[in-house]
Order: structure tokens, then sequence, then C-alpha cells
């Protein structure tokens, strides 16, 4: 079914009494566990109402049509006055339909980065969720999945114990939905019992991560790629997307610019030792990754800027826009 494609700058009310869902910390075990891919459907979209609320009402404007939008939020009363009053996010909601508000606590709006995984038992029969620990020092993200999951009554299984304990964030990861997932190197240095922030490391091994992804959400091929030296935050969100399992939508600057060249190299690897689920050669698509307003880009101090940190909700794709001599490009691609 074709998607509309829907761009933002960035990426009935009522207060849900939440469900006691189980937690638990061992993997779900059962037969066929299998990440879900982000472009099967999805009952809800969860953002977290902080920061640029301009841009996250114009998020829940479009993703409403689509699904559920489910916002956190510690103050619930002003998220709900700010969507139905005129303001910078746009029109006034004439109301609320497909939005929840549920009263949480949070530190920080990356909501891709900290909230947990849809996971499904048995291939598509069981539903549950995979939440690993945070690679920030932020404990109100790190266990915001909790409301979550209580909300939707969905089992909560978080990989925070020995010998399954994962610290890892979402920006830095993609799957298929058959067992073939993508990340940057940055999940071996954090968790090789080492890191920047004043948190817990794991030690585990290459071999002990793949271990744990394919206990908790059946990742059998678990591609990484060393990181770019520009992006400061190592997410392959911010210059690739795995559009289905065939497609790599991948940024591409201007020939030895910034990035540009690991990226090459990244995905030249991905072609020469790995094939979709399907047995085919990955169908690479390129996007312009943009420069800052004034020209530059990140290897002369310009903007990290990208086209490729979206998310699909449904027949709806959302992704950043910039200005318009590049996000007509952008528009292009993405729509076909």
């Amino acid at each position: 079914m074709k998607k509309h494609v829907i761009s933002f700058l960035l990426a009935g009310l009522f207060l849900a009494d939440t469900m006691s869902a189980q937690i638990n910390t061992n993997p779900p075990g059962g037969t066929e566990i299998r990440a879900m891919a982000e472009w099967e459907e999805v009952q809800a979209l969860t953002i977290s109402w902080t920061s640029f609320p301009a841009i996250l009402k114009q998020i829940v404007a479009a993703a409403r049509l689509e699904t559920t939008v489910i916002i956190l939020s510690d103050d619930p009363a002003g998220t709900e006055t700010y969507l139905l009053s005129a303001n910078t996010g746009g029109a006034a909601f004439d109301n609320l339909n497909n939005v929840v508000i549920l009263n949480s606590n949070y530190d920080s709006i990356w909501m891709r980065d900290y909230a947990a995984n849809p996971v499904y038992l048995n291939g598509v029969d069981s539903l549950v969720m995979v939440d690993w620990m945070y690679n920030r020092p932020r404990p109100n993200d790190d266990s915001s999945p909790a409301d979550v999951s209580n909300y939707l009554g969905l089992p909560l299984f978080e990989t925070s114990q020995s010998p399954y304990d994962l610290r890892y964030t979402g920006g830095n990861y993609m799957s298929d939905g058959f067992g073939t997932a993508f990340a940057s190197e940055l999940i071996l240095d954090e968790n090789d019992g080492t890191g920047d922030f004043n948190i817990f490391y794991p030690n585990h091994s290459s071999a002990e991560i793949d271990g744990i992804l394919s206990d908790f959400m059946g990742i059998h091929t678990y591609i990484k790629m060393p990181v770019l030296p520009y992006d400061g935050i190592h997410h392959i969100d911010m210059h690739m997307k795995l559009v289905d399992e065939e497609t790599l939508l991948v940024g591409e600057y201007p020939d030895g610019v910034a990035d540009g060249p690991q990226i090459n190299a990244n995905i030249e690897y991905v072609l020469a030792n790995f094939q979709s689920h399907f047995g085919t050669p990955f169908h690479v698509v390129r996007i312009p990754m943009p420069p800052s307003t004034g020209g530059a880009y990140p290897d002369s101090n310009g903007a990290y800027r990208t086209y490729t940190n979206a998310v699909f909700v449904n027949n709806t794709i959302i992704f950043p826009t910039y200005r318009e001599e590049y996000d007509t490009t952008a528009f292009r691609i993405w729509g076909e």
C-alpha cells in the first residue's frame, strides 16, 4: 500500500489507568522469537511531551490519523491545553480522538532511543516488549517503557541482569523483521566494561552480545559497521534507514565530505558480505545529507542534518525538513 510522505522539522483524551504488566529479566523463551520491522503495522506511536512542543503537536496531528498516539507527560493538563489551543504547533485540535496521555516521568524527548522494542513470540502470535538498558544516565527515560507496557498490558522483558545485561540505544538499531539487524560498532564500545558516562557498562564479547539479541529478539544476523567520524552519537538512523527487507535508504554527502567516505565503505561492506532475507542483494537508494544554511557540512562545523532519521506510522512516513532546495529532493526520493 502506498505510504503518505509527511515532513516535520524534527522525528478523545483520557488519562489511562495502567494495567499491571509482568516484567522479566530472562529471555522470553519459546519458538520463533521475531523482532518486528519498523514498517510493520503498529497499534500506537509513543512520544514524550518535553522540548519542541510545536513539532510534537505536528507529529501527533499526523500520527493520530493512522494509529493511537500515546503521550508521556508530567503535566497532562498542560499537554491537553496545548493540543487544544492555536499556537506555533498549528491549528487547535477539534478533539483528541486517538490520543492517550499517560502521567509519566522521563528525562528527555529522545523516545526512539529509550523506548522498548516490539517482539513477537511464535512468529506473530504473542506481542511482548523488550527493553535494553539506556546508554545515557537518564533513569526516568530508562524506566518509562514500564509505563507503556503497563498501559498496553504487554509483558516487558528487560536486559538488565547478568548474564543478559545489555547497554543499547534505539537510534543504533534497525530490524528487517526476519532476524537481521543493523548497528554501528557503538554497541561493542558500550558493552566492553567502559563508557563515556558515569553509569554501569556490561562487559561482553561481540559473540555474547549476539547471543543476548538472539535470545531476547530472535536476531540471528547482526550486522555491525564502523562508527562515523563526525556523527558524535554514532546512531545509524542518522545516515541509514531500512525501508523494507531488501532496501536501504542511505545518506549521501558530496565526494570526500564529512562522513561520506565511511558511509560508502560501510555500505560496500554490507553489500559484499550480506544478502536480504530473500537471498537477494540489498537495493541501495541514496538521499542527500543537506548542509547547514551557510553551506557548511559537519567536517566544517556545520550541523548534522539528515532525511533518514524518520519514523513509519502505518501508511505515513514522518521525517525532518530543513529548506526547500533540499527538501523537494527528499520528498521525491521518499515518495518513490
